[in-house]
């Protein structure tokens, strides 16, 4: 039902193959539609991608700067799409810090999407899961202030409807790429009982065979959520 990708290594896939950091993370993307066009055929409810995390700032300057741009015209050819396909777009993270072109894209995205009934896909940007929780337990702080929640404990379901995924159900796999085998603050609190796959291939090499094959690892899984 839904997938969550981390696409890790375009940096070093491009310096691998004699290209700059940015030609890498272009190709991410052209490989990103890919999937996503895949997943979209598959019928498969949910994709979340990593594309932007709140740490990922401390990069370059040039590198950040060629990012944004990417982001910027990833999301302007989405918006042009988006009154032909049925695919709704949901964006996550801190709008904070974010250009006013790249908000306006974002809004405008959200917006005309928001009763297409196909694919959910959704961008992390300018995302990091602890900062997602944070802002999840002081929205709902503010909101017992002010008495918007009243007579109501504290409980995973009502933290779960403050979080920036709010509404959607928790990613059944994640997939990374890279050989790097963590989450990097990505959706800690969804990912509690998400299975994980990981293989040594770098983003711009992913294809819809490794999606098969990541798709053909989970269905062999006996997920228990803790039960014996």
């Amino acid at each position: 039902m839904h997938i969550a990708i981390i696409m890790d290594g375009n940096g070093r896939w491009a310096s691998k193959n004699n290209l700059s950091r940015n030609e890498g993370h272009k190709i991410g993307s052209e490989v990103l539609q890919d999937i996503i066009e895949y997943a979209k055929e598959l019928n498969i409810d949910y994709i979340t991608a990593y594309a932007f995390s709140t740490e990922n700032w401390s990069r370059s300057t040039e590198e950040v700067s060629g990012l944004m741009k990417l982001l910027e015209n990833y999301l302007a050819r989405a918006i042009k799409k988006a009154r032909s396909e049925n695919v709704k777009v949901r964006v996550i993270g801190k709008k904070e810090g974010l250009s006013a072109g790249i908000i306006d894209k974002i809004d405008k995205l959200e917006e005309s999407t928001k009763d297409k009934t196909g694919t959910c896909v959704t961008f992390a940007i300018n995302y990091g899961g602890r900062d997602e929780i944070v802002r999840a337990c002081s929205n709902i702080l503010k909101d017992m202030k002010e008495g918007v929640i009243v007579n109501t404990q504290i409980s995973q379901e009502l933290i779960s409807q403050y979080l920036d995924t709010s509404g959607m159900p928790d990613p059944d796999l994640l997939i990374r790429t890279s050989g790097e085998m963590r989450t990097s603050n990505f959706l800690p609190w969804q990912l509690a009982y998400t299975e994980f796959y990981f293989l040594e291939k770098m983003w711009p090499e992913f294809t819809r065979e490794d999606f098969d094959e990541a798709l053909r690892m989970y269905s062999l899984r006996n997920r228990r959520f803790g039960k014996s």
